[in-house]
């Protein structure tokens, strides 16, 4: 991880709460052991290991970004019956050492899908 006063330090904490992620009325993941990921300016963004997740919602796409301080991500969308969100999830399938926690993870896109987050309490 990057130095605390880092402009794009990188924080990795486990979530305490469990994470929902649905499209088109499917939940497309469920878990207690999301991953939140604080990167500098940006909104943070839970990262829900590959086992909580119904992979047979996602397709692969040729997408690709780079990212300086996490690594090369891959993209998937998500289809459900006869909708899709394009590009809606990415992973770090060789992160970086720095952010090695995330690489068997996904993160969702919450503006393409619906992301909720349940406290233990609830």
């Amino acid at each position: 991880m990057s130095s605390p006063s880092h402009p794009h330090a990188i924080t990795i904490e486990q979530n305490p709460n469990r994470v929902k992620v649905s499209f088109n009325g499917t939940v497309i993941a469920d878990t207690t052991q999301a991953l939140v990921l604080k990167e500098g300016p940006l909104p943070p963004a839970n990262y829900i290991p590959r086992s909580d997740v119904q992979m047979s919602y996602l397709q692969r796409t040729d997408h690709t970004t780079h990212c300086p301080f996490k690594g090369d991500a891959s993209y998937f969308s998500v289809r459900v019956n006869d909708q899709t969100a394009g590009n809606a999830v990415w992973a770090y399938e060789t992160p970086i050492d720095a952010v090695a926690q995330i690489k068997d993870c996904l993160s969702f896109y919450v503006e393409k899908l619906d992301v909720s987050e349940e406290s233990p309490s609830e």
